[in-house]
């Protein structure tokens, strides 16, 4: 029995030598493949890291983390790595379990008291993890925190009751970073630290994690750090300014290299054990790696046959690559992308960072990689999405030749432009401001700016701009609505795919008018030559009196014309001849009503 053990420990020993020695002869044909595969889709740069079990068997950086300088990217260069921070998140949650503050089965509302959402349902029964596996059944609006940003938690929990969901509980998987957002903040109100404290304390020290961080003035201070970049279909760069998410750093703030994320790729292959040491509840990581919501039919494609289904546990994707059971997420903000991916049968890890946006370099490296390490034969993954890329750009001609020529020519819009700006209020979004710069409207939110573009009657292309140069690629259709009284009341923006244009309520810019101006408009006015009406003003504004009714505010707009301060869609307008104020309208969704001044 002793003999047939010691052959066992042998055999054991000489399979890992040789994986080993295996895999060291595929690098150097691999990294050959890999620099082909950043020249091919023009990426400054990227990183990579292979982990076995409980080690780091190759690390490497490929091209640049300064492109201007050539400065070359290491293994160690600190790259921001966006929505891969989820599994971090989420495991907090796993850990206060295990410590018995939490229970996954519970209304969010009972760790945040306030939070509330948009329909009854939901906060009867949204439970912690249905936040975790994105199956609320609230879509992204990922414009309300991306464009609209804020230091405030407390505003952005705020913003959740006013967001419109798009199907019923469980029973659409959609991917929703404000859940994410959430999970930190019933961290922090469970352990008193932030978000940041938490994962530091519970993982990065324990992992080793020194470099990694959550802010860009600590990602710059960093002497190995990369910069971001986008790349245009000529296979342009141009550096991208950092993205800072503010308050909503638990759906995707860390920075971190390939080195040191694969302590975070061995621990969770390890069943949430790194160097002897528990970090991650071990029931906790079986169950985060286990489908919790389906994600898609996942069917296999006739390409790709033996790649297939599509899962989601706490902050990972799952599905069967190529017989191979694989965890993975991605990651993108703005300049940067990300892939941490891992084979827990296999005990193999693969982490892939990258200074381009929006870029497949993630996705390729990763598939690449697996196929080598697995002794799998490859899978062509370069030629297909080089394939698939040219597929994209005729696409994308005849989809801007369809919008085009769909266009109805020969109209314009049914205000001044002037009439367009104003104060636009949504509750679950910000607010935007709209002015009037030398014959073009522009909009401005919490961080962007944007100018808008007639194309139909009211309805307006906006194009954001994007360190001072528009961006024609992608933009974001305006509906402006009138109210009964003829003014824009109301624009519509297509800011969610999932669900009708979000509503934006208009306030028109009130005009500074001096109490000494406002002294003109004073007096008795005798509605339809019946009903006495009094104009006064109080605390230096003006007001409006009709007996048996309260006295309505007046918000001043210039031009003898004031909106009611809280009447939607009445507004009265004065007359003026020879100097002198003869007469007001009051004008109203029933109807416009004139006033003669009454004589003193």
């Amino acid at each position: 029995m002793k003999k047939l053990l010691l052959q066992l420990i042998i055999l054991i020993s000489l399979a890992d030598f040789s994986f080993a020695q295996t895999t060291k002869k595929q690098f150097q044909e691999l990294e050959t493949e890999l620099e082909n595969v950043r020249t091919s889709l023009n990426a400054p740069g990227f990183a990579v890291a292979i982990v076995n079990k409980d080690q780091i068997l190759y690390a490497k950086g490929f091209g640049y983390k300064d492109l201007e300088n050539e400065v070359p990217v290491t293994e160690n260069t600190l790259f921001a790595i966006g929505s891969v921070s989820k599994s971090f998140t989420s495991a907090v949650l796993g850990v206060l379990r295990k410590e018995e503050k939490i229970d996954f089965d519970e209304r969010p509302g009972k760790y945040i008291s306030e939070l509330r959402f948009m329909e009854p349902w939901m906060n009867e029964q949204i439970i912690v993890k249905d936040l975790m596996s994105h199956r609320t059944g609230l879509p992204r609006h990922d414009l309300s925190w991306f464009m609209f940003p804020t230091n405030s938690k407390e505003e952005l929990i705020k913003r959740i009751e006013f967001q419109k969901p798009f199907t019923g509980l469980r029973q659409q998987w959609y991917y929703n970073n404000w859940m994410f957002f959430l999970q930190g903040e019933i961290g922090r109100r469970l352990t008193g630290q932030s978000w940041e404290d938490n994962v530091k304390t519970m993982f990065l020290d324990k992992l080793g994690m020194s470099r990694s961080n959550f802010n860009i003035p600590d990602l710059e201070k960093d002497l190995d750090h990369s910069f971001g970049y986008s790349t245009d279909g000529e296979g342009f760069s141009t550096k991208m300014d950092y993205y800072d998410i503010a308050a909503m750093s638990p759906a995707g703030a860390i920075n971190s290299s390939v080195s040191e994320m694969s302590n975070w790729l061995i621990t969770w292959i390890n069943g949430g054990k790194f160097k002897e040491e528990q970090v991650i509840p071990e029931d906790y990581a079986k169950e985060a790696i286990s489908s919790q919501m389906v994600v898609s039919s996942g069917l296999p494609s006739k390409e790709h046959p033996d790649a297939q289904f599509a899962n989601y546990g706490y902050g990972w994707f799952l599905s069967s690559y190529r017989g191979h059971y694989r965890v993975e997420h991605g990651g993108n903000i703005d300049g940067f992308s990300a892939s941490a991916s891992f084979f827990p049968t296999d005990s193999v890890g693969i982490m892939v960072l990258t200074n381009q946006n929006g870029s497949q370099i993630p996705g390729l490296v990763r598939n690449i990689v697996a196929d080598k390490i697995l002794g799998l034969e490859a899978g062509g993954w370069l030629e297909d999405a080089l394939e698939q890329k040219e597929k994209n750009k005729e696409a994308q001609a005849k989809a801007k030749a369809s919008a085009d020529s769909s266009k109805v020519s020969g109209t314009k819009p049914s205000h001044i432009l002037a009439e367009y700006t104003g104060s636009y209020d949504n509750s679950g979004y910000g607010k935007m401001e709209i002015e009037l710069e030398n014959d073009t409207l522009f909009v401005k939110t919490g961080l962007y700016q944007m100018f808008l573009e007639h194309d139909n009657y009211d309805l307006f292309d906006a194009f954001l701009i994007y360190q001072g140069k528009p961006n024609r690629d992608m933009p974001i259709k305006f509906q402006f609505e009138s109210n009964m009284a003829g003014d824009i009341s109301l624009l519509k923006a297509g800011f969610e795919p999932a669900l009708e244009a979000i509503e934006f309520k208009r306030t028109p810019k009130p005009v500074d008018v001096s109490e000494e101006d406002l002294k003109k408009y004073q007096g008795a006015y005798l509605l339809m030559g019946v009903q006495e009406v009094k104009i006064y003003i109080k605390e230096g504004k003006l007001f409006a009196f009709v007996p048996g009714q309260p006295e309505y505010e007046q918000i001043p707009l210039g031009n003898h014309e004031f909106n009611f301060k809280t009447l939607e869609g009445f507004k009265i307008k004065f007359e003026e001849k020879d100097g002198e104020i003869i007469a007001v309208n009051f004008i109203q969704p029933n109807g416009t009503f004139r006033g003669e001044r009454k004589k003193e």
